[in-house]
């Protein structure tokens, strides 16, 4: 049997051994990291508050969806559990949000669940959306450092009347290279695919726009543009008018879809219309950030769709699995969103 001397000892040698560990741990962490960014279509993230200049009624307590509190805090919740689930060992650095009804909404999910201990910060803007639904960005302020934000409005001179989200454009730093972020919501397909294509493209074209603008200054300039299109990446408004192209190419001033292989696949995607999942949830950056030679750049050169068995559940209408959604119609489900989260990783050049 072990004297106490003899157990101190042996405490002190496991604290100097773990500590040791735990040194080495933390050098490989850094030596190793990756800054990663995430898009998620949280489905209908409203608070239980009537907003008169909006169309939100159906979410609210004497709603169609009787949406109240308890229902509001399990959203909340359920979106916290994805955005830490989807950083594994650290929480993104950086995550674009739609569907989000308000800076309200915003500030519960930031603060009061347990994202607060991952130090979020806030960028968003309401868009004149008539359902209330608008993008947003959340970032961890000390990894990104964020230096001109504004919204790209969408009006359509086709038709006035209507109002969609606007395009959410953030400039900044990351392990002190600068980037340009799209965070999107294009218009979606109700009233068919033909009826509401034209807005799409009209979205891809001041996207590609602002877009030329910067390679116009910078043909170097690193850009990444998230979102759900409503569109899959060979649609004409994504590979037309965005010129999103679906392969890595060498030359500068061009966009690549990363998310154009999982296309060919209809057994995968980020949502699933009856027996088919679509893509409508990208990530498309500018060739350079491919360039692992030239400060960050896009670690394997892909993004990935984050498929873990939470966030599903049995399609018993159409086989095998379905998103696992917070409504099915008007029944309560309890479960997350109707999109699957999306992510990219970003990593530093080490030889710069």
């Amino acid at each position: 049997m072990l004297s106490k001397s003899g157990y101190s000892m042996l405490n002190k040698g496991f604290y100097l051994f773990f500590s040791l560990l735990l040194f080495t741990f933390n050098n490989v962490i850094a030596q190793d990291q990756i800054f990663r960014v995430m898009f998620y279509n949280a489905e209908n993230l409203f608070d239980t508050k009537d907003d008169t200049l909006k169309n939100d009624e159906e979410f609210l307590p004497e709603g169609d969806r009787h949406w109240d509190n308890h229902k509001f805090y399990k959203k909340l919740n359920n979106t916290a559990k994805v955005i830490i689930s989807v950083g594994g060992w650290q929480a993104p650095a950086i995550v674009g949000l739609c569907e989000i009804e308000n800076r309200y909404v915003l500030n519960q999910l930031v603060y009061e669940t347990p994202l607060k201990n991952f130090g979020y910060s806030i960028i968003h803007r309401e868009s004149p959306d008539w359902r209330g639904i608008d993008v947003a960005m959340l970032y961890r302020k000390e990894l990104f450092k964020p230096d001109t934000f504004f919204t790209i409005p969408v009006h359509f001179p086709f038709d006035t009347n209507s109002a969609t989200r606007d395009i959410l454009y953030v400039k900044g730093r990351l392990d002190d290279d600068t980037i340009h972020f799209f965070i999107n919501h294009w218009p979606s397909r109700y009233g068919g695919y033909l009826n509401s294509k034209p807005k799409r493209e009209f979205v891809a074209g001041l996207v590609r726009h602002k877009v030329d603008s910067l390679f116009d200054e910078n043909p170097e300039s690193k850009i990444l543009i998230m979102g759900d299109l409503n569109d899959g990446p060979m649609d004409e408004s994504v590979s037309n008018v965005l010129k999103a192209l679906p392969d890595p190419v060498d030359s500068c001033c061009q966009l690549v879809n990363l998310m154009a292989t999982y296309d060919k696949d209809k057994s995968i995607g980020t949502l699933k219309y009856h027996e088919n999942w679509d893509v409508f949830d990208q990530v498309i950056v500018s060739s350079n950030l491919l360039n692992e030679k030239d400060g960050i750049s896009i670690s394997e050169g892909k993004a990935m769709i984050f498929r873990q068995p939470f966030l599903l559940e049995k399609d018993d209408r159409f086989m095998g699995e379905k998103p696992f959604r917070t409504f099915n119609g008007f029944d309560y489900n309890g479960g997350f969103s109707d999109h699957l989260p999306i992510y990219v990783d970003l990593k530093p050049n080490t030889n710069k």
